[in-house]
C-alpha cells in the first residue's frame, strides 16, 4: 500500500462524519414517508442501504482504529466486510432511485423495463461482490499485512468504472420521458431533472475511487470509498427530501396557476378544483384527466389507481401532455 496520503485519524473522521450524515438524511426521508403512510419498495431499498451503511461505518472504524486488538483472520474478515458492504450501499441506493422512478410511472412497457433494469442492477451487484473474492483469493499475500488490504487492481477498477457509468446514466435518463411528456415551463423541467441528475455526482466520486483502486491508493482508496457510498445514499433520498422542502402543494384557485416553482408545481392549464386542506407532510397525488376517464396515482405511491371509468391500463404517458394534471403534496 502507498504510504503517502491521509493519516489514520483523518480517515477515521471521514469514515464517521459522512456515513452518519447519510444516515440522518435517510432517516428523515423514512420519517416523511411513514408520516405520509406511503412507504414502498424505494423506501425499503433506502432503509436497507442505510443498514448496510451503518454496518460499514462500525466495521470500518474497527478496521482502522482497533485492528491491532484482533487476530489476523479477524482483520482479514473485517476487510472483506468493508469491501462488500461498500458495494451493498452503492447498489442498493441505485436500486432505490430506480424504484422511485418506477412508482411515478404508469403501468406499461416503460415500467416493465425499469423493473427489469432493477433486476439487472442486482445481478451486477452480485457479480462485483464475487469479483472481489476471486481477485483477492488468487493472490493471498496481502492477508499477512498488519492492516490487510487487498490490491484489487486493474480489472476491478475497470469493472467499477463501466458499471458505475452505465448505472448512473440509466438513473439520469430514466425519468426523462416522464418529465418531457408533462406540460411544464423549461425552468420547471430543469429544476425537476436536476433532482434526478444528481446521480452524476455519484459518477464523479466513483471515478475517483476507481482510480485509487487501480493505483493501490491505501487510505486514499478507503476515503474515496466512504465518500462514494455516502454520496450514493444521500442522492437516493433527494427526490423525497427536496420535494418536502419545496413544499410541493396544490393551490386553491379558480384561475390558471402560474407555471413557476415556489412552494408548488402545477401541470396543465385548466383551473384546479377546490380541494380540502391537507397536512404539509401528507401524500402527493397526481391526477390525469382524459376525455373519458380520470386516473389518480400517488406522486410517491406504489401504482396508479383508476379514479373513475375506463381501464387504467389504457392511459399512456402521452396522457400526461393533456391539461388537467396536477402534482401536489
Amino acid at each position: 500500500m502507498s504510504s503517502a496520503g491521509p493519516t489514520i485519524q483523518q480517515t477515521e473522521v471521514v469514515g464517521l462524519v459522512l456515513p452518519i450524515a447519510a444516515v440522518v438524511v435517510t432517516s428523515f426521508r423514512l420519517f416523511l414517508r411513514m408520516r405520509q403512510r406511503r412507504l414502498w419498495l424505494d423506501d425499503a431499498w433506502a432503509a436497507l442501504a442505510m443498514v448496510f451503511n451503518i454496518v460499514f461505518l462500525v466495521v470500518n472504524w474497527l478496521y482502522l482504529a482497533d485492528y491491532a486488538r484482533y487476530p489476523q483472520d479477524t482483520r482479514v474478515a473485517m476487510y472483506y466486510i468493508v469491501a462488500q458492504f461498500f458495494y451493498a450501499v452503492v447498489w442498493s441506493s441505485r436500486i432505490s432511485i430506480l424504484f422511485t422512478v418506477v412508482r411515478l410511472t404508469l403501468p406499461g412497457s416503460l415500467r416493465r423495463w425499469l423493473v427489469r433494469t432493477a433486476i439487472a442492477f442486482t445481478v451486477t451487484w452480485m457479480i462485483l461482490l464475487a469479483q472481489v473474492f476471486w481477485t483477492c483469493e488468487s493472490e493471498p499475500g496481502w492477508k499477512t499485512q498488519p492492516r490487510p488490504q487487498c490490491d484489487l487492481g486493474r480489472n476491478v477498477a475497470i469493472a467499477q468504472i463501466i458499471t458505475d457509468v452505465i448505472g448512473d446514466t440509466i438513473l439520469i435518463l430514466a425519468p426523462f420521458r416522464l418529465i418531457y411528456k408533462v406540460r411544464l415551463t423549461k425552468a420547471q423541467k430543469i429544476r425537476l431533472m436536476s433532482i434526478f441528475s444528481t446521480s452524476a455526482a455519484t459518477t464523479v466520486v466513483s471515478l475517483t475511487h476507481a482510480y485509487y483502486v487501480y493505483s493501490d491508493g491505501g487510505l486514499k482508496e478507503v476515503i474515496a470509498a466512504v465518500v462514494e457510498l455516502s454520496v450514493s445514499l444521500t442522492v437516493a433520498n433527494l427526490s423525497v427530501v427536496v420535494a418536502f422542502f419545496f413544499r410541493i402543494s396544490t393551490e386553491e384557485t379558480t384561475t390558471p396557476a402560474p407555471l413557476e416553482l415556489k412552494s408548488m408545481i402545477t401541470f396543465g392549464s385548466q383551473p384546479i378544483r377546490k380541494r380540502p386542506q391537507r397536512d404539509p407532510l401528507s401524500s402527493s397525488t397526481v391526477v390525469v384527466e382524459t376525455e373519458t376517464q380520470t386516473i389518480k396515482f400517488d406522486d410517491f405511491g406504489a401504482s396508479p389507481m383508476r379514479a373513475a371509468g375506463g381501464d387504467s391500463s389504457d392511459v399512456s404517458l402521452q396522457s400526461l401532455a393533456k391539461p388537467g394534471l396536477y402534482y401536489g403534496v
